[in-house]
């Protein structure tokens, strides 16, 4: 099963890699993974998205809260969570050809971001199922190059218990 976590972790060189170790070292694979600073700077929050069953998930969280640059872990796979993604584009697209991938990103509520002389680069956020479908639609007029950035992802309404 694929577990969402949102570790907060201390903004400082190093704990990306003792985190990303940890996982690795016990034979699970990170299928996404995304860190930033938050509203406080001295904090990072990373977004960890990992294959395993329940018995390894526990394992996983166990030996996160034992680093000691580990603030806060919260399981965000069954919660009520926001999930979002951010994917770029470059497709293919002739001058005859351009107002139907505009058309598309439109309806996706993508948009341009650059315009190439036989490519458009389009940038659209979503849940990855939404990601999926353009990705599906472009595929036909032909995707010179496709980045993704990996599931970002935050529980929903105000918690108290939240950093």
């Amino acid at each position: 099963m694929k577990h969402i976590l949102s570790v907060l972790v201390e903004n400082k060189s190093g704990v990306l890699s003792r985190v990303t170790g940890m996982i690795s070292r016990r034979g699970f694979n990170i299928e996404s993974l995304t860190v930033a600073p938050t509203e406080d700077e001295t904090l990072s929050r990373m977004t960890i998205i990992v294959e395993a069953d329940e018995v390894g998930f526990e394992q996983i969280t166990k030996q996160l809260h034992k680093l000691v640059s580990v603030f806060k872990i919260s399981d965000l796979t069954e919660a009520d969570a926001i999930e979002r993604e951010l994917v770029l584009f470059k497709v293919l697209a002739t001058p005859e050809r351009r107002h139907e991938i505009i058309e598309i990103a439109n309806v996706f509520r993508a948009k341009v971001v650059d315009v190439g002389k036989n490519t458009l680069t389009v940038e659209a956020t979503g849940t990855p199922s939404k990601l999926d479908a353009m990705e599906d639609l472009f595929r036909g007029y032909g995707i010179r190059q496709l980045t993704r950035t990996g599931k970002i992802a935050m529980s929903r309404g105000a918690h108290d218990h939240d950093l």
